[in-house]
């Protein structure tokens, strides 16, 4: 067994390394080092140009045989914003709480499950560190590169766990077995720009425009079903190219964002879009990016695991919920069964970032209790998690 690490020294190294997406550098020499002292051989490469790049990412393996036990999770933070009481890039313990940016998002799980490998005496199978820096970013050089390169080389985990921040009023109340899926869409009319008080001599795109947002708004996509919420369509910023108050704008622009259960798929919803914006609008053009489809991960040793883990650790009985937003799942998925877990996940993002000094270090007790069952000395008799949804519809 390797030598103790603290999981709250080690997150306050990485919250110190400023790693806004998309991330690449000192902070994943920080992991590198931790790594390397428990045995594991590290990739690192370095993918893509600016605006989505340059990314790093980090595979690191160590074991062999079966089974392969990997977690996956991101050291890039969203922008730190104005507002912090301490430098959000120096991390700081105030009260009991470790405060910085990416201390709820992710870098204190990323930590947590480093200390509990650190503290398991692995006796079976592969264990896998898959590290992205582009995860609150498009993730174009990210996560899809490193399942890329698994790929290549035919590894392929038969199981992961992804450390965001789930829990909701308590340390262990939440596990996500899946997410919806993601579409961003632009909307542009294109029209003739010209004085107010020459209407004749121009075209003004905005009526246009609104009629498309109001047929928008009346769709009604699904239901939800038994595991999902209904897919939600919701506009998030309209503009026009000028604000002065005597032009008529010579285009007029809506950005809208669908979250999309598993009776939609992201290329039909954006059909959808196109058909309502061209029917009220022609000659309206319509972008689209899909960030991910929605997917979930049946019942199975994986929930097993964890959930007992949880159970064991705080005597919870963990919601397992498809609520919130996406994850690095969305493309995890297609490896091997993936569910997340990690933290009490009310603070990212926000200004003032923080997670609990305790509830780190339990969460760290929960993975070596995940890892301990999967390649540990000492396999346990697992009861079967029991599905339940009852929180499909609740936010995180």
């Amino acid at each position: 067994m390797a030598d103790p690490i603290d999981p709250i020294a080690l997150a306050t190294q990485l919250i110190n390394c400023p790693s806004i997406t998309p991330a690449s550098g000192e902070v994943f020499d920080v992991l590198e080092r931790a790594l390397d002292s428990l045995g594991f051989t590290i990739h690192r490469f370095v993918l893509g140009e600016p605006p989505d790049g340059p990314t790093e990412n980090m595979v690191a393996i160590r074991g062999q045989g079966a089974p392969h036990f990997g977690f996956a999770g991101h050291l890039d933070v969203v922008p730190a914003g104005e507002g912090w009481a301490s430098n959000p890039f120096d991390a700081v313990v105030e009260d009991g709480l470790l405060v910085g940016r990416g201390a709820n998002d992710m870098k204190s799980a990323i930590a947590a499950f480093v200390a509990a490998v650190a503290s398991v005496d692995q006796t079976k199978g592969i264990l896998s560190f898959l590290i992205t820096g582009d995860e609150e970013g498009y993730a174009t050089f990210g996560t899809p590169r490193i399942i890329d390169w698994l790929n290549e080389r035919q590894i392929k985990p038969d199981m992961i766990l992804i450390g965001e921040p789930t829990s909701v009023d308590r340390l262990g109340d939440t596990v996500k077995i899946g997410r919806r899926g993601s579409v961003n869409m632009w909307i542009e009319v294109p029209g003739t720009q010209g004085h107010v008080a020459y209407p004749h001599r121009a075209d003004n795109p905005v009526p246009r425009l609104a009629r498309i947002i109001a047929a928008l708004d009346k769709l009604h996509l699904d239901d939800g079903t038994e595991v999902f919420p209904p897919s939600n369509l919701e506009f998030t910023g309209v503009d026009t190219p000028t604000h002065a108050s005597n032009v008529i704008p010579g285009c007029a622009t809506a950005q809208l964002n669908i979250r999309f259960n598993d009776l939609q798929k992201g290329a039909g919803l954006v059909r959808t879009v196109e058909e309502i914006a061209t029917r009220e609008a022609p000659g309206a053009k319509v972008r689209a990016r899909i960030s991910g489809e929605a997917f979930l991960t049946p019942p199975g040793p994986l929930y097993d695991v964890v959930v007992d883990a949880i159970r064991e650790e705080t005597g919870l009985a963990p919601e397992l919920s498809t609520s919130g937003g996406t994850s690095d799942g969305r493309f995890l998925i297609q490896l091997c069964p993936v569910v997340d877990f990690g933290l009490p996940n009310a603070t990212m993002h926000k200004i003032g970032e923080h997670a609990a000094v305790e509830d780190i270090r339990a969460l760290s007790r929960i993975y070596r209790r995940v890892l301990e069952k999967v390649v540990g000395p000492a396999p346990r008799e697992m009861g079967r998690a029991s599905l339940r949804y009852p929180g499909a519809n609740s936010g995180s």
